[in-house]
């Protein structure tokens, strides 16, 4: 009996094994007409995957999972897959740098050791040569760079997985910022998506316990939509119009006779990076005032209008000082998520839940998203909060290195569970919880996780999106008023809480200066 499982179990492997390997020649056979570096391309990814499986089941073969031996060698068997998979993704670039950044962004959801190390693509992806990407100009608007503008900085500002932007100026002197997408990227996009789904899917049959097919999933629907420039120049404007009620908001102009599906050209914007600290400090910009902005801009997103900017990350962020205050600059604006009214509103209710510490609430809203009995560890991925902190109430218990350390222990312990989370729920909910945890290591960077701001716009936000929802499907005037007493009485509600902490933070700072100053 041992050597028949023994057996079906190297046969497994090994089928598994050539698969992967074999892959690519069934890939340059087909209707894809994969180029042979295409077919290279995917050969190192397979590679790549068949290495990590392999280190995955040796390692951790035989071993006592509840040791702390267990745990240190799988924490080094993380380490050393995430490292192979971040130089697979430098190496084929484009799309595969694209996942390596989504990884890099699920913090609190998957282990450290991929987190950590795949952030580093967000700021160091590879540059392309200026020359290839004046050619891409040329072959998009018709035209020689040296025409269309009169000055072009061949140093790129930033470049990313799928583009690199740059400092040029128009002929009248005007100071424009033009992205400029990397030649081979569109080119190699749709194989590349190919393999990738082929790879998840064998890492599935090979490994049943750790399903991301919603990883390929979610990037064969948005990598067409981010590819296209002109698309994204469109969501800009549609931004600009939604949100323009924020006079703290700035969105680039797109200049629209110099944009085309690989070529974007807009306004360009000075300011620092959101999470430096130090340039805010520098140049008077309050840092509390900037992640409230930030946060009552997202809630507004997600709760009220259903229209969400899902890549937040710092690069794509600037602030600066203004006459009026600071200034949040909002850039890239290639990926973007609608949500249904069904799935805002239960998100809605799902946040007034958890904010109130109703556990009936959560356990309704969390099987609504499809969880069912992982509501608690779906609480803890969508608030990156402890279950202890989640079930005393979120707004009365501050965030501390203890608890910091226990939602990273998830991460690790729960990985099987969290991966079966991530497969269950909405996929609107997928780009959301990217989202959230971009938004957290914002305020973790400015060292303003720890204050009840960010939750107190929050529930504002459900409590005016409920209330508008109810109001809509009043058949009455007596519905009408009814809702809308509710509504400002909640309101109400909220803002002596925010009245009750702002006197209990100013009897604190006052009661230390009191003593401080009397030593």
């Amino acid at each position: 009996m041992v050597l028949t499982m023994m057996l079906k179990r190297l046969l497994k492997y090994s089928f598994g094994a050539g698969a992967l390997g074999g892959s690519a020649y069934f890939l340059y056979k087909n209707e894809w007409e994969v180029s042979t570096l295409g077919a290279v391309r995917f050969g190192r990814a397979a590679l790549t995957i068949a290495r990590v499986a392999l280190d995955y089941k040796l390692s951790l073969q035989g071993q006592d999972s509840s040791t702390e031996e267990y745990k240190k060698i799988k924490s080094d068997v993380h380490l050393r897959s995430a490292l192979r998979l971040r130089d697979m993704c430098c190496a084929n670039g484009g799309c595969f740098i694209k996942v390596g950044q989504h990884v890099g962004a699920l913090d609190y959801l998957l282990p450290q050791e991929y987190v950590e190390t795949m952030k580093v693509l967000h700021s160091k992806a590879p540059e392309s040569d200026i020359q290839d990407l004046y050619k891409v100009i040329k072959e998009d608007l018709g035209t020689d760079s040296s025409e269309l503008f009169a000055s072009f900085d061949p140093h790129p500002l930033g470049a990313a997985s799928l583009a690199q932007v740059h400092k040029a100026s128009l002929q009248d002197g005007t100071v424009v910022a033009v992205k400029v997408q990397h030649p081979k990227v569109k080119g190699h996009s749709y194989v590349d998506m190919k393999s990738m789904e082929l790879l998840v899917h064998c890492i599935a049959w090979l490994f049943p316990e750790f399903k991301f097919l919603w990883l390929a999933e979610e990037m064969k629907k948005n990598l067409p939509k981010e590819l296209d420039f002109l698309h994204e120049g469109h969501n800009c404007e549609r931004m600009a119009r939604i949100f323009a009620k924020f006079k703290f908001l700035k969105v680039p102009k797109i200049y629209w006779d110099l944009s085309s599906e690989r070529v974007l050209t807009m306004e360009f914007c000075e300011g620092g990076q959101v999470d430096d600290k130090q340039y805010m400090t520098e140049h008077g910009i309050s840092v509390n005032e900037v992640s409230r902005q930030l946060g009552e801009l997202y809630s507004e997103m997600i709760f009220v209008q259903g229209y969400v900017h899902c890549d937040p990350h710092p690069g794509n962020v600037l602030v600066n000082q203004t006459e009026k205050g600071p200034q949040i600059v909002l850039l890239d604006h290639g990926l973007y998520t609608t949500l249904t009214d069904s799935f805002r509103l239960n998100y809605g209710h799902l946040w007034t839940s958890l904010l109130d510490a109703d556990l009936e609430g959560m356990k309704h809203y969390a099987d609504v998203m499809g969880c069912g009995d992982l509501y608690g560890l779906f609480a803890c991925v969508v608030t990156g909060r402890s279950w202890t902190a989640i079930s005393s109430g979120i707004k009365e218990v501050s965030y501390s290195t203890e608890e910091d350390n226990e939602i990273k222990n998830y991460a690790a312990t729960y990985l099987t569970e969290i991966a079966a989370i991530l497969n269950r729920v909405p996929r609107e909910m997928l780009l959301i919880l990217k989202t959230n945890d971009l938004l957290r290591g914002i305020e973790f960077s400015l060292k303003t996780h720890a204050k009840a701001s960010s939750f107190i716009t929050m529930s504002r936000c459900c409590v005016r999106a409920i209330a508008a929802q109810e109001l809509r499907e009043c058949t009455s005037w007596w519905c009408r008023v009814r809702v809308t007493v509710h509504q400002h009485m909640s309101l109400l509600k909220i803002d002596l809480y925010e009245f009750y902490i702002w006197l209990r933070e100013t009897f604190i700072i006052s009661t230390f200066l009191s003593v401080f100053w009397h030593r």
